[in-house]
């Protein structure tokens, strides 16, 4: 039997889990908008404990699509531009998918 996973599913949900999170995403949209950030600009834009913003940060790291540079005493964040193209390509991929097949179509 084949398997019904592959590697590109994997990315997706992975890259999608990080994604799920309204926090994460406003990280992201700042991220992608004013570039590259130090830590202590991503916490001023979000009103929560900077250890949360550290667990947001770490899951978008885990995820791939944030990258840091320690600059000491300063870490900087940015996107990974590859992996970035990599989600959106694979999310449109999946959308453009379950769509073409009918799925959302109101006439039966």
């Amino acid at each position: 039997m084949e398997d019904p996973y592959s590697v590109q599913m994997e990315k997706l949900a992975r890259y999608a889990r990080a994604m799920g999170n309204a926090k994460r995403i406003l990280i992201l949209r700042y991220l992608v908008s004013k570039g590259p950030l130090y830590f202590c600009d991503i916490h001023k834009i979000l009103p929560i404990a900077k250890a949360t913003v550290s667990q947001h940060l770490a899951e978008l790291k885990n995820a791939g699509l944030v990258v840091s540079e320690e600059l000491p005493p300063k870490v900087k964040y940015s996107i990974d531009c590859e992996a970035w193209c990599e989600a959106k390509r694979l999310m449109t991929r999946f959308w453009n998918e379950e769509d073409s097949c009918g799925c959302f179509s109101l006439e039966k």
